[in-house]
């Protein structure tokens, strides 16, 4: 499985940005997609996941500000991010946990990773 993450740059704070996330893969639909931040000197840390079925999980930190979603015919899950803060500002990776099941948290879960994609928020 191949991931190719894209749709990061730098943004006010108070703005919104849209992350793709395309998948090779013939059985996207099966996967646990999730995406994952790592700020400068700080561990990777979980953001959101979406699952079979419409399930999805997400950091209390992006609650009700970040959506995640899929179409799974375009191989493809999206983040969308809105009232961006400074603390948002981070390298943000797409993650596939093959083996679907519950929905994880731990980066550790997912067995393959996009390249990161940068997000800037100035205040």
């Amino acid at each position: 499985v191949q991931l190719q993450a894209s749709g990061g740059g730098l943004v006010q704070a108070g703005g919104s940005l849209r992350l793709s996330c395309a998948a090779s893969g013939r059985t996207f639909s099966s996967y646990n997609m999730g995406w994952f931040r790592q700020a400068p000197g700080k561990e990777r840390e979980f953001v959101a996941t979406s699952g079979s079925g419409g399930r999805r999980t997400y950091a209390d930190s992006v609650k009700g500000r970040f959506t995640i979603s899929r179409d799974n015919a375009k191989n493809t899950v999206y983040l969308q991010m809105n009232s961006l803060k400074p603390e948002d500002t981070a390298n943000y990776y797409c993650a596939a946990d093959e083996f679907g099941g519950p929905l994880y948290q731990s980066p550790v879960k997912y067995n393959y990773w996009g390249q990161g994609t940068l997000i800037t928020v100035s205040s």
